[in-house]
């Protein structure tokens, strides 16, 4: 950590060269270590809600994947791997907790982060909790899946980020109906810092992220071996939903634990003082 200094309110910030990249990270807290791994294009700042309401817990981790935010690739425009992300995740887990395992929270495409760390390297990991990984190949059936997620991203080559994220849409299909007891608080809005990085990081999110994440395939007899350490997180309100429907097969495949938690697919953003009180429920059941 060795960029800035931290003023009493403020987290912890380092940078960490890595093969073909240099990643941005931050730390708010003392304790065990807690890395978030963060979803789609919004990098750290996904975590911005949660990190402050498990600081006086763990010493709280988050970072930008390489190619996103602050987190700078060497050479642009190539195609990402969940084996070199996973890499990335265990390095900063060895700088950041040499000495013990830590545990880990991912949502969405950093879900599949989480829950290969843990099946690659079990030994650095007490739990993760993967939320919503959109691996499609859980699927019984994954082909209109993969096929749905190869279209979003060559859309986005051709047309733009506009249209890949419409499209993107439609694949996530129609949430069922919620209880009215079972129902949210109105979402918080979009925090200024996300909806920046968003900006300047779909197109490479959507071009060479997407489809090699969603297309990755795990490896079960690994996950099955994991599988008391590994918790499936789903949205409340995202029932119906792909990621949802996929996140549930997962689980169902490994043997995993599959816990509901507030919101949908974007949930750790749109209620995060309710999110972070389950994920902290569900760390300290696991412990």
């Amino acid at each position: 950590m060795n960029d800035r200094p931290a003023g009493p309110a403020e987290p912890r910030v380092g940078n960490l060269p890595v093969p073909g990249a240099t990643l941005h990270y931050e730390v708010r807290g003392t304790g065990p270590l807690l890395l978030l791994i963060p979803g789609g294009a919004g990098g750290l700042a996904v975590c911005d809600g949660l990190a402050p309401a498990l600081a006086d817990r763990f010493a709280v981790a988050c970072y930008d994947p390489r190619g996103i935010g602050g987190s700078r690739l060497d050479l642009p425009g190539e195609d990402q791997s969940v084996e070199v992300h996973t890499a990335d995740a265990h390095r900063l887990i060895d700088l950041l907790s040499p000495n013990e395992p830590c545990q880990v929270f991912g949502t969405s495409s950093g879900g599949i982060v989480a829950a290969n760390l843990l099946a690659q390297h079990p030994e650095r990991v007490r739990l993760a909790v993967a939320h919503e990984p959109p691996l499609a190949r859980a699927l019984p059936e994954p082909g209109p899946a993969l096929a749905a997620f190869s279209e979003i991203r060559d859309i986005a080559v051709r047309e733009g980020v506009g249209p890949a994220h419409r499209r993107m849409g439609t694949a996530m299909g129609e949430a069922e109906p919620v209880d009215p007891a079972e129902d949210e608080a109105e979402a918080a809005p979009m925090p200024d810092r996300l909806r920046a990085t968003v900006e300047t990081s779909s197109a490479h999110f959507l071009r060479h992220v997407l489809k090699p994440f969603t297309h990755h395939a795990p490896d079960p007899a690994r996950l099955k071996a994991v599988a008391d350490r590994l918790v499936v997180a789903v949205g409340r309100t995202s029932r119906g939903q792909l990621p949802h429907t996929i996140a549930t097969a997962l689980a169902q495949t490994v043997g995993a634990e599959c816990r509901t938690f507030p919101g949908g697919h974007l949930g750790s953003v749109e209620h995060p003082d309710a999110f972070a009180r389950v994920l902290l429920a569900t760390l300290s059941s696991n412990r």
